[in-house]
């Protein structure tokens, strides 16, 4: 008996617990739908207007060094100078350094005897030949012996003058990797150095813009380093092939500026001005339904929401271009749409 009861308390605890369940359960139901089952949705509008424009393409990019790279060894041996500190400018041809040479300086001098020898033999060869005194095959071979000489002077200069690290390009100092009176061999960095006399911008444009493009054009480039101040640079190269996203390079190259200097890696908004004027639909960007590919937007026509598919052309930061789908004056809806379906009633918040 005892059993029984505790079984009809367990049932009807569960059956209180089930009610108790769906009663909130519709509760919440009728809470979601309560938007809904509304006659008509407040809505606020804004028209479609026509606006000339100048067509421009807006891009961002960081600065690059015009040249960077590292400074190596064209010979082996211990450092005896060293003219490279962080951050010093060094000129194209200068000296950041020099290799013990003093071996390279005796193999210079004793090639430079050797050729003042042979050229007397050749000299000497010359004189007998033209007496009858010395054959032909003698003469060609002082003239062998003279000309591998040369050569062989010619090697020891240049490797004499390997000893002496010079600048190849005008640049700063940016990395140092050894110090005076280390052993180096041939191939072994130096230092590092940077031109940023000039910058190099590198951005990936689209199929539909790069084909407006050409080298040359004038570019124009703002950056938050220096509010308000505008640079100017030109594009220096297009690349020929794009990449699986159909994005091509582009170049753009622009002088540093003395009284606003720039540094690399800084980040830049990149501004050229495509060809042609025109004029165009435009409305404001928060109307958008969908994405760029598949747009729609709501329009107010007798007091009902129509949703239109329609094309976007142009783009900025506020508005939308639309080619096809809208005209002028109509009323596209920016705000209220949570609840709004194809032909629901709304009604247009004053002022709109």
């Amino acid at each position: 008996m005892k059993r029984i009861v505790i079984i009809i308390v367990v049932l009807a605890l569960a059956g209180l617990m089930f009610v108790r369940l769906k009663s909130n359960h519709e509760k919440i139901n009728a809470q979601k739908n309560i938007s809904t089952d509304l006659e008509y949705v407040n809505v606020t509008t804004s028209k479609v207007v026509s606006t000339d424009y100048v067509s421009e393409l807006n891009l961002v990019g960081n600065l690059n060094a015009y040249t960077e790279l590292d400074v190596s060894s064209e010979a082996q041996g211990v450092i005896t100078s060293l003219n490279a500190e962080l951050g010093q400018q060094k000129s194209k041809g200068s000296i950041i350094g020099t290799i013990d040479n003093r071996l390279k300086q005796l193999a210079v001098n004793s090639a430079k005897l050797s050729v003042e020898r042979l050229k007397k033999d050749l000299e000497r060869y010359k004189n007998l030949y033209s007496g009858g005194t010395a054959t032909e095959q003698q003469l060609d071979d002082a003239k062998n012996s003279y000309d591998s000489a040369l050569i062989q002077l010619e090697q020891a200069e240049k490797q004499l003058a390997d000893a002496t690290i010079k600048c190849p390009a005008n640049g700063i100092i940016t990395k140092k990797y050894v110090e005076n009176g280390a052993f180096v061999n041939i191939g072994s960095a130096i230092v590092s150095i940077v031109d940023i006399s000039r910058l190099k911008i590198n951005l990936n444009v689209s199929e539909a813009n790069v084909y407006q493009l050409k080298q040359g054009d004038e570019v124009h480039m703002t950056t938050s380093v220096h509010p308000g101040i505008e640079f100017s640079g030109n594009i220096s190269y297009i690349s020929p092939k794009g990449d699986e996203s159909h994005n091509y390079q582009v170049e753009i190259i622009i002088p540093n500026s003395s009284e606003h200097p720039l540094k690399a890696g800084t980040f830049v908004n990149v501004k050229i001005e495509l060809p042609g004027k025109g004029n165009g639909l435009y409305f404001p960007r928060e109307a958008l339904q969908g994405s760029i590919s598949e747009a729609r937007v709501y329009v107010v026509s007798d007091g009902k929401a129509v949703l239109r598919n329609i094309t976007i052309g142009r783009e900025n930061d506020k508005s939308l271009e639309a080619l096809t789908g809208l005209k002028e004056g109509d009323e596209v809806i920016t705000s209220g749409m949570v609840n709004l379906s194809d032909g629901k009633a709304v009604k247009v918040a004053p002022g709109n």
